[in-house]
C-alpha cells in the first residue's frame, strides 16, 4: 500500500484587528506595552526574561583554543587497524624504533593497535598540571577501540606547539562484539574519551586588557542587547561603557580597578539586563520539531487544512484456460485497487496578534508536527508569519 500525504493551505491575510487595551494614565503606556496607535497593547507570551552580563556576554580576550595530536591506541582484542593501513604499521615501527627495537615496518602484523587522531580543547586561565578530557577517534579501518589505551601522544596548537600531553585508556559510549560471523553492537564503537586523560605542559598566557579596555562578546549578537548591556553598565559605573557594534560592549577601565581587572570582572558579570530575543521560528523536518519564540507574532488569517489519502492495493491475478483444452496458457495479470479519500475541512479564522492564539488554533484542529510545519511555512509565504523561519 502507498500512502501519500498531500497538505492543502488557504491562507487570507486580513487587517489587523482586535487590539486589546490596557488602562493605563493618558500618554503613559504600561511598562511591558508596545504602543500602537497611541494604544498601549500587551502581548502576554513576551515575558522579560532577566539575565546576568556573564550569561548573555564574555571577555572577548578569554577564549578557547583547539589542540589535535596523533597517536597510537594499543591492547585492542584483535579489532585493531588491518595491514591495509600503512601508516598505523609505520608509525608503530618508529615507535618501537626511538625505544632502540629495530623492525621492519612492513612485516609487522598485529591486529590489537589502532592509528588515532586526538582532539582537545584548552580553556583560558588553565595551569600547568591541570587535567584536560580529550577525545580519541579511529584514523584507519579498526572496528572497535574498547579496551584500548591511548599511548603518550602529545597535542598541538595552530602554531605547532605543544600544549598538553595525553595518555590513558579509552572509554566508550558504546561496544562491538563478533563471533563466528555474528557481531552486535551499539553507539559508536570507533570514538572515545579519556577523562581527565591530557595534562597541560604549557599555559597560554591571557591579556584582560587592551590599552585599558575591556571588551565584552555577546553570545548571541543583538542591536538591542548590546544596548541595554552598556546602559546597565554606565547605571553602575558611569561613562564607562560603549557598545561598538551588535556582538561588542567596549568598558573603560577606571583607574581605581587598573591592576584589578578581575574585581571589576566579577562586579560587571553580576550586573543585570533584559536581553532582546528575536522574532524566530525553528524547525527540524527530520523529527518534526517545532519551536517557536516568544516574540512571534501573526497577523490575522483563516485558514484550512486538510489530508488527500491515496490508497494503491496491487494484486496478482493468475488467468487459466479452461480444462481439456489444447489452446490458450497460463497468464497472470497485475491489477491495482486505487482509493482516494479526502476529508471535508472549513476555515478556521485565527485572530492574530501572538503566537499564542496560532497555537490554540492548531491545538483545536488537532494537527500532526508535520502539518504544524506546513502550516508555518505557508503563513511565511503569505506574510502573515511576522518572524524569521529558520529549517534546520
Amino acid at each position: 500500500m502507498t500512502r501519500i500525504g498531500l497538505i492543502s493551505l488557504l491562507v487570507m491575510v486580513g487587517a489587523v484587528c482586535a487590539l486589546a487595551q490596557t488602562a493605563a494614565e493618558p500618554g503613559i503606556p504600561a511598562p511591558d506595552a508596545r504602543v500602537v496607535n497611541d494604544i498601549p497593547v500587551v502581548h502576554p507570551m513576551q515575558a522579560q526574561v532577566v539575565a546576568r552580563v556573564k550569561d548573555v556576554a564574555r571577555v572577548q580576550q578569554a577564549r578557547d583554543n583547539q589542540l589535535y595530536g596523533y597517536g597510537l591506541v594499543v591492547g585492542l582484542n584483535g579489532t585493531g587497524d588491518t595491514t591495509q593501513t600503512q601508516f598505523t604499521t609505520q608509525a608503530l615501527g618508529n615507535m618501537l624504533r626511538r625505544l632502540g627495537i629495530v623492525v621492519d615496518a612492513e612485516r609487522l602484523k598485529v591486529k590489537n593497535v589502532a592509528a588515532v587522531m586526538i582532539t582537545a580543547i584548552i580553556p583560558p586561565f588553565v595551569k600547568s598540571g591541570d587535567r584536560l578530557d580529550v577525545t580519541v577517534s579511529s584514523l584507519g579501518d579498526a572496528t572497535s577501540l574498547q579496551g584500548g589505551v591511548l599511548l603518550q601522544t602529545p597535542l598541538t596548537g595552530a602554531d605547532g606547539r605543544v600544549y598538553i600531553v595525553a595518555q590513558g585508556p579509552v572509554s566508550l559510549g558504546g561496544y562491538s562484539a563478533e563471533s563466528r560471523g555474528a557481531s552486535k553492537s551499539s553507539g559508536h564503537p570507533t570514538v572515545g574519551r579519556i577523562p581527565g586523560g591530557a595534562l597541560v605542559e604549557r599555559e597560554i598566557p591571557t591579556e584582560l586588557t587592551v590599552n585599558n579596555r575591556l571588551s565584552f562578546a555577546l553570545n548571541q549578537p543583538d542591536f538591542a542587547t548590546a544596548a541595554r548591556m552598556a546602559t546597565a553598565i554606565n547605571d553602575q559605573f558611569d561613562g564607562l561603557a560603549h557598545a561598538r557594534d551588535a556582538a561588542t560592549v567596549d568598558v573603560r577601565v577606571p583607574e581605581e580597578y587598573r591592576g584589578h581587572e578581575v574585581d571589576l570582572i566579577a562586579r560587571l558579570g553580576a550586573l543585570t539586563l533584559v536581553p532582546d530575543t528575536p522574532a524566530r521560528v525553528v524547525i527540524n523536518e527530520r523529527t518534526g520539531t517545532v519551536v517557536v519564540g516568544g516574540q512571534v507574532t501573526v497577523a490575522p488569517v483563516a485558514l484550512a487544512q486538510g489530508n488527500l489519502t491515496v490508497s494503491v492495493n496491487a494484486a496478482l491475478i493468475v488467468s487459466q484456460p479452461p480444462p481439456l483444452t489444447k489452446e490458450g496458457e497460463t497468464v497472470a495479470v497485475r491489477t491495482a485497487d486505487v482509493d482516494v479519500e479526502e476529508p471535508t475541512v472549513s476555515l478556521v479564522q485565527v485572530r492574530g496578534s501572538t503566537i499564542d492564539e496560532l497555537v490554540r488554533t492548531m491545538n483545536g484542529m488537532k494537527v500532526s508536527p508535520r502539518d504544524i510545519i506546513a502550516i508555518l511555512q505557508a503563513l511565511k509565504q503569505s506574510g502573515a508569519l511576522q518572524a524569521e523561519l529558520v529549517i534546520m
